[in-house]
Order: C-alpha cells, then structure tokens, then sequence
C-alpha cells in the first residue's frame, strides 16, 4: 500500500458516515502499472438505521468531485450484494460496489450475498446499520434481544459469512477498520465479503478526522512469483508425466492469465479441462480445450480425467463438482501439482504446491518446460475426444425445424448464433449452468459468466444488472428459469429506473427441473419440485400453475417478447440484443428430442441417499449410491 501526496495535517470535522464515505471515495488499486479508483458506488435501501447516517452522507458526498460517491437504489437487499459481485467479477476484483442497508431485516438479508461473494473469493463491502451504542432505549425497533450478550445484534450472523467483521462502536474505531477492510478486500487470498456493522448514533456523531486518512490511497494488488524450487520440482513432474491434464479454474480469469495458459497448452501439447469459473479461460475451438470438467462437464474432459497420470490445477478450490466427489480421477498413482495464491487451496489433493499468482506461476513453468512435449498418442486420443465432443454440440444445437417448440440445448444454439462474441452470458442455478457448462462455446474470456460456486437462485438477473455498469459497451444475458426468477426478479425495476439494457432470457418449464431430476436419482420419486396444482392424492400432480411470468416482467416495466417456436426464438434474440433497453425474452422449452450421451461426463457427484426406505425407488438408489461410493479415492 502507498499513499498518494497527502494533504498538509490537520482536521477534517465530519460524521462518522460522512468521513466513511469520503475515505472510500479516494481507494485505489494498482496492478500491472495500472490504477483504478476501487470503490466506485454505492448500493442502498435506507430505512431508520441508515438513513440518517450513510443515508445522509451519499446525499452530501453528492456526484461530482473527488469526494462523490455515485448512489444506486436497489429493491432487495440480496440482490444488491448480487449485482455488487456481478460488477466486480466482470472488473476482475479491481473495482468494487458497496451495499448499505438499515439494521434488522435489511441486514440479515444481505447473509446469503455474502457468503456467495466469500465462496467465490470476489470482493463486496456491506455497511449495514446497527443498534445504538449508547442504547438510549433497549430494545429498538428491529433489535433482536439476547439475554446473556449485551453487545449481540443480528449482524452477527454476519461473521460466518464475512472475511473480515468489525462494528464501530466509537468514531475513532473506523480509522484503523477502514484500512482493514481494504487490506481483505483488495488481497488476492483473503477477499470476500466485508463488513463494517455501523450503530446508528455512531453514524451520525461528528469527530475530528486526520487528513491524511481521507487522502488518496493506492493499494497495490500483488502477483507473488513462485518459488523457484516449486517452479522446478513441477516441470519435473511434468516431464515424467505421460497423461498430464490442465484443470483451469476461477483463479486463471482473476489472474487475467489466460494467455499464459493458451501458451503453455500450445507450447507442450497438454490437453486443457476447465471447471465452471474457470469457462472461457481458453477458446472453445482451441486445439487442446476439453470444455467443462467434472459432474457437469464434457464426456472428452471426463476420458482424460480418467487416465491422467498428472493433474495440473490452476486457480481451482476442487470442489465436489469438479472431482466428482472424488471419483474423476482414478488412475493408479496419478500426482497433483496445484498453481494458486491461496495456499489451503494449493494443498488439496497433497498435490505439489506452486504457492503463487496464475500468470506468473504459468508463465515460469512454461519456460521451465522448454521442448517438452505431452506423448503424442495422448495429444491425439484428447483432440479426438475433443472433436467428437464438437460435433455432438453442433448435433444438439440443431433445429432443423424451426416452427417446433425449442429444446434447452436448442434454445442455446440459438443464442451462440446470435450473441457477438463480447456478449456475456450470466447463469448461476438450475439445469442451465449443467448444460452451459458441457455447451457453451466460449469466444472471450468473460463471456461465460456462470456462479456456481454457491450456485444461488436468484443470482442471475442483479448480476447481470451488476455486469453491465461494469462493462456497458457489451450486451448482458441473464438466463433465468421461473424457480429462479421468481425468487428475485426485483432488480428488474432498477435496471428500468438506471436505463440499463439488460435481455432476461426466461425459460419457463413449470419448477425446479434440475432438483426433479436430482430427485430421481436419488429415490426422492420428483417430490415437491414442480408448479403444479394439488391432484386428487394431495400431492402435486395436478395442472400447471396459471402463472404468466411474460405478463408479471411486462407489468415491472420491460418490453417482452415471446417465442414459441425456434424461428420465433432467433427472431425474439435478435431484436432483444438491438433493443435500447432492458428487454425479455420469454420462452417455453420443450423436452430434449435428441440423445446427448455423447455430450454428458457420466461423472458422479455424492448426495446421500436413504440407507432405508419402503419405496422401491429408494431402495433402488441406495444401491447404485453404494456401488459410485466404493469407487471413491483419497489422494495421498
């Protein structure tokens, strides 16, 4: 961290929330010689533990000037955390959105965008609002009464979820948790969700600040370089590799380190995998890319997961998904080599440890691998696989009649076909990240934008809304099944109100698809995941529900637009990406026509199934759960 010419000493008397607002405004980063102003704006829905406070500050700090903080009024307090991880990704974590919020119900609101945001290592800071530290009065409005801890409000369930926790109990204290706040939030291993808990009188209390707290601040975002010894004890392993295989995650786009892994795949001939965060992190016609790995992944990824004797993870955490739940990768005596800049993730596997920045660490090892190349025969059997997996995407994205109804895998044909390849496509729960994963045919390196890390309903439409301020020369696609939309289209009302173009893609298929087929596989028979009526048993087997989501969009301000056929689709996509603002597309899929065993990994992924049940579906998937699980492996 290094400041910049700093003002002469002395005072400066504001507010609590007045000097937090003007701190924030003079944060920069710098990464690579180049400087970003990091907070950028504000999020808020005001009520009476902010708005006098924070509230009152935004509105001084006004828009203009050194000191301005730009307001954005949001709907939800989720999906205000939602649309702040949106900005940041598509920023690569050098600009970020704060969100404040009253205490109470607004607060406790924020818990799942915050864990989202610490899940996927993204940076978010949240002031919400807080009891009064004088307690003039106790209890307040929306105060949540513990008997045996005094200084415990509902924030605190805000810790488990955080990076970083603090709450300003006097004016003074803000000094050194603001410059906390900022070391999480701007430290490529530490990010996450940060808050700072704000009592209400503490807001508005005047306090005489030093001056240079409130001058400019540049934080410098580090690429640690590798040890040499890691650097060289890899290409060792490389070498004696026969199989190797290159799994790229998340770590790779926040690095911006995609060019360093196209060279090392093009220079050595190592076949490329990629989990869902990190999609896009090669070209999807590249020689050596396999699509997405893991249980939702290609079946070309899946085969050389399966025989890789040598596995390269860069920037990925190993999740379930990815592993298979630790079946992906069962060949005897097969090694991991781990490239990432937290070391807990580094050590996962007992892989070998290259404790350092993506881009840095690939770009080392690349050369530490000079003329070396992966076993022909390997290099081969991959881009066959990875040919074959092209064609059966061509096969599935086939409409060859265009007054049908649509399949999903059709319904993304269409859009591949339309969108320009700086289009971003925003995803994060459902059946829709499983078939964008195996699907989608990445052509830059943000266009794939899939939160599957937390994989929370909801996420899609404040997301894009997020992507879109912060990269307002593309067009931004949410797709968003009726279970997801339903849980938050709220935000639809503040891209209306901002002018920001946005196109929701609605797929309508009457539930919760992916869980109904979840379901059974695992004996749960489909229970509870469908929008339908009652039927004579009580359960729900009956009609549809009448709900019309086009008319619900229609009434929160977009222009809609629906499609029923694959011809009406493209017609639909095409005028929604010309239109001047925020745009719907609604459309009813039909059931998949066309077999795309050739498309799926086949890979498993463990939820525990009932050890006993009456019902022979259950009965039935406990004995295929015994069978995947014997073939689950420690790596030691």
């Amino acid at each position: 961290m290094t400041t910049a010419p700093r003002p002469p000493g002395g005072t400066v008397r504001l507010t609590t929330a007045q000097a937090l607002v003007r701190f924030l405004a003079h944060q920069y980063v710098e990464r690579d010689g180049e400087r970003h102003r990091f907070v950028t704006a504000c999020w808020g829905i005001f009520g009476h533990g902010n708005v006098a406070g924070i509230g009152q500050a935004l509105l001084e700090a006004g828009s203009e000037g050194p000191d301005a903080m730009p307001f954005l009024q949001g709907r939800n307090e989720q999906s205000m955390v939602h649309a702040a991880v949106g900005y940041t990704r598509q920023r690569d974590r050098l600009a970020v959105h704060a969100v404040t919020t009253s205490i109470g119900p607004g607060a406790t609101n924020l818990v799942t965008g915050a864990a989202l945001a610490t899940v996927n290592r993204l940076p978010v800071l949240l002031l919400p609002g807080d009891v009064f530290a004088t307690r003039p009065a106790d209890p307040v409005l929306q105060q949540i009464e513990v008997p045996w801890a005094g200084d415990v409000s509902v924030n605190d369930a805000l810790r488990p979820v955080c990076r970083y926790f603090d709450r300003i109990w006097r004016p003074e204290m803000l000094v050194q948790a603001a410059l906390r706040a900022m070391r999480v939030l701007t430290d490529p291993v530490e990010t996450g969700a940060v808050a700072l808990a704000l009592p209400q009188d503490v807001q508005a209390e005047a306090h005489d600040w030093p001056a240079e707290f409130l001058a400019d601040r540049v934080w410098q975002v580090r690429r640690p370089y590798p040890e040499p010894g890691e650097i060289a004890r890899a290409a060792e392993l490389v070498r004696a590799a026969r199989r190797p295989l290159v799994v790229a995650g998340g770590g790779v786009h926040h690095s911006g380190a995609e060019a360093q892994l196209h060279a090392l795949a093009e220079s050595t001939g190592i076949p490329v995998a990629e989990t869902q965060a990190g999609r896009g992190a090669l070209p999807w016609d590249a020689p050596g890319a396999l699509g997405g790995i893991g249980h939702t992944g290609t079946a070309a990824a899946a085969a050389a997961a399966r025989e890789a004797d040598l596995v390269i993870g860069v920037g990925t955490r190993w999740t379930d998904f990815t592993t298979a739940s630790g079946t992906a990768f069962p060949a005897p005596g097969v090694r991991f080599v781990n490239i990432n800049v937290c070391p807990a993730d580094a050590h996962k596997l007992a892989g070998h440890t290259v404790v350092a920045d993506a881009r840095t660490a690939l770009d080392q090892l690349t050369r530490a691998l000079a003329g070396y190349q992966a076993d022909e025969g390997h290099v081969r059997a991959r881009r066959e696989d990875a040919d074959r997996w092209r064609r059966a995407v061509d096969e599935a994205f086939d409409a060859p009649d265009g007054d049908a109804r649509p399949t999903q895998a059709q319904l993304l044909g269409v859009l591949d076909e339309v969108l320009d390849s700086r289009d971003v496509v925003v995803n994060a729960a459902g059946s829709l990240p499983a078939d964008l994963h195996k699907l989608w045919r990445p052509r830059d390196r943000r266009q794939y934008h899939v939160e599957y890390g937390f994989s929370c309903m909801g996420y899609e439409i404040p997301a894009a809304l997020g992507v879109r301020l912060a990269a307002p020369d593309r067009e931004v696609f949410a797709l968003v099944g009726d279970g997801t939309y339903l849980m938050l289209p709220t935000e639809l009302v503040t891209a209306v109100q901002e002018g920001v173009k946005i196109v929701v893609v609605l797929v309508q298929n009457h539930g919760y698809a992916s869980i109904g087929a979840l379901s059974d596989e695992v004996g749960g028979e489909r229970f509870g995941t469908a929008y339908r009526f009652r039927g004579a048993d009580g359960a729900y087997t009956g009609a549809p529900l009448p709900v019309d989501l086009a008319a619900n969009m229609r009434s929160l301000g977009l222009d809609v637009l629906r499609a029923d056929t694959v011809d009406g689709l493209r017609e639909a996509l095409r005028a929604a990406r010309a239109a001047d603002g925020p745009t719907a597309v609604y459309v009813e899929t039909a059931p998949a026509r066309q077999d795309l065993s050739a498309l799926r990994a086949h890979a498993w992924w463990e939820v525990a199934v009932a050890q006993t049940s009456a019902r022979p579906a259950a009965r039935e998937a406990r004995q295929r759960y015994e069978e995947a699980k014997r073939r689950q492996r420690d790596h030691l």
